[in-house]
């Protein structure tokens, strides 16, 4: 059994699907091209359960800071049925009339297209007459300076309480390549017989789909969730083994991650309404058999909606040592560029995973290496990457911080066997300067969560940034030169970006938590 500072390590909201932004710099809340989104989960509540939390998601479609925030919500189709309150005391929320609740955030706060939440979190607590089946809608409103208000309805019913309990969290170990085979496991703990069950699965990319069956749906090999038609009794476990596959291009030795959440199918519902919102997809549904669960008691009749009243326990979680060795090589992106005095020229560098091995910080949230570029001589970097920041000493400037003569640049958090991540710098040629020449270096030290240091091939770590070399080049543009003082690949390259990063929840988190999901846009 995990402890428990493992299962919250476990536990979190990502994204499993294919993302491709690099951490970058808010933008000001003045630029009109960006626009803001929010969204509140809908909710299906247990009657006489303790109740649920839940708090507005706030979206830009880039990143941007805002000010002179303002959150309202209106509840007043849930009197009678569902009591709400702040979750938590804010003496910057009021109450203008019955069933309102007004908020006003006196601070900066940045978000981007990934979402923030939750700011000023509700307590959804059904009230002692509530009954199966009522529902009402909540309004949630929301504005900043310099943008239009923007509003959502979610809706929240009461359904009847159903107590589910996940199996206990495992550890094992496989190789890449190898097969191995984890529990899939459920109890019902409660009094009431669930109606059918649904297991949606948040798995590191290195944990692939051995069989795909006709009740489950799959983005490619990645499992995204199953639908069970069983009825659980009371006091009953079900189960059946599931059998895995160990990706041949994961990292070893490390640790992979696999969770496994359950619900019921009112609360599925819910989720895939954010799912859909959002615009991530549901993925396929498989095409071999159906996937059961053993059952271990005689079913009882039909029911209305469900809902969990302790979803807190509906977790299981799997840790995977995978064995072996298998590192990988990851190999500087150079350029080489050409101009008079005054020219400005994009220089793309960066660099490329050949394998074997693909990086996945996902689950850490952190950058899978860090890269170090110096600046030619006789050039100013005049555009830079929002991922990137000003080196000076043992200081970092801001991130998009044009004129220095080194950069650190923070790419994302996945970089997948044979793709490349680059940067595009834009340098003005101030003098011209024969085979005037910078460094890329990856795979640069940094005293910050992430970065990689096992290469299997250092020696092809710097590449070089070489403008107005003698006797090549020519016409303003990039090109390649094999012939370059400094080991590495020196061409031109449209970014490859393609990853999966971890998902391991559906619930609201602090405002200083992004909100992100395991299933691909």
């Amino acid at each position: 059994m995990l402890k428990h500072p493992t299962r919250r390590w476990l536990a979190g909201i990502g994204l499993a699907g294919a993302l491709v932004a690099a951490s970058a710099a808010p933008a000001s809340a003045t630029e009109t091209d960006i626009t803001l989104d929010v969204y509140l989960d809908d909710v299906t509540l247990a009657a006489g359960s303790a109740g649920k939390t839940e708090g507005a998601i706030i979206y830009g479609s880039a990143p941007v800071i805002l000010n002179d925030l303002t959150i309202q919500y209106d509840f007043s189709t849930l009197a009678g049925k569902v009591d709400v309150s702040l979750a938590n005391s804010a003496s910057q929320c009021t109450t203008p009339e019955p069933h309102t609740l007004h908020c006003v955030y006196p601070f900066l706060m940045d978000t981007d297209q990934y979402g923030l939440g939750e700011l000023y979190p509700l307590a959804l607590v059904p009230t002692d007459t509530a009954a199966n089946g009522d529902e009402g809608v909540l309004k949630v409103s929301f504005s900043a300076q310099g943008f239009s208000p923007v509003t959502h309805e979610a809706t929240v019913r009461v359904g009847e309480g159903v107590d589910l309990v996940a199996g206990d969290d495992i550890e094992l170990s496989a190789a890449p390549g190898e097969t191995f085979t984890a529990p899939l496991t459920v109890s019902n703990v409660g009094k009431v017989t669930a109606d059918g069950t649904v297991a949606t699965f948040y798995h590191d990319y290195g944990i692939r789909a051995d069989q795909h069956y006709s009740n489950c749906n799959y983005d490619g090999d990645r499992l995204l969730f199953c639908r069970f038609d069983e009825r659980l009794t009371p006091g009953a476990t079900y189960s059946n083994a599931l059998t895995h596959v160990l990706g041949t291009d994961t990292f070893a030795p490390t640790l992979v991650a696999g969770e496994v959440r359950w619900r019921t199918p009112a609360e599925f519902e819910d989720y895939k309404a954010y799912l859909n919102d959002r615009g991530y997809s549901l993925g396929e549904p498989g095409t071999g058999g159906k996937l059961t669960l053993t059952e271990q008691s005689r079913m009882q009749s039909a029911r209305e909606a469900q809902a969990d009243p302790d979803p807190s326990n509906n977790w299981f979680h799997m840790l995977i040592s995978t064995t072996g060795s298998n590192s990988t090589d990851l190999e500087a992106i150079g350029t080489e560029l050409s101009g008079e005095k005054g020219a400005e020229l994009q220089a793309t560098i960066g660099f490329r995973n050949n394998g074997p091995a693909t990086l996945d910080y996902g689950r850490l949230g952190a950058s899978v290496t860090y890269l170090d570029v110096d600046i030619p001589q006789g050039t100013t970097a005049v555009g830079v990457p929002d991922s990137c920041a000003p080196i000076r000493g043992d200081q970092m400037g801001s991130r998009g911080e044009a004129g220095a003569a080194k950069y650190r640049c923070y790419p994302s958090t996945f970089s997948k066997v044979g793709e490349q991540e680059t940067f595009d710098f834009t340098l003005r040629i101030d003098e011209v300067i024969a085979d005037a020449t910078g460094v890329v270096r990856v795979n640069a030290p940094c005293q910050c969560d992430g970065g990689f240091y096992d290469d299997i091939e250092p020696a092809n770590d710097e590449a070089a940034i070489l403008v107005n070399a003698t006797g090549g080049g020519g016409g303003g543009g990039n090109g390649e030169d094999p012939s370059l003082p400094i080991t590495g690949s020196s061409t031109t390259l449209v970014a490859g970006l393609g990853g999966l990063l971890l998902a391991t929840g559906a619930a609201g988190f602090l405002v200083t938590r992004r909100r992100r999901n395991n299933f691909v846009a």
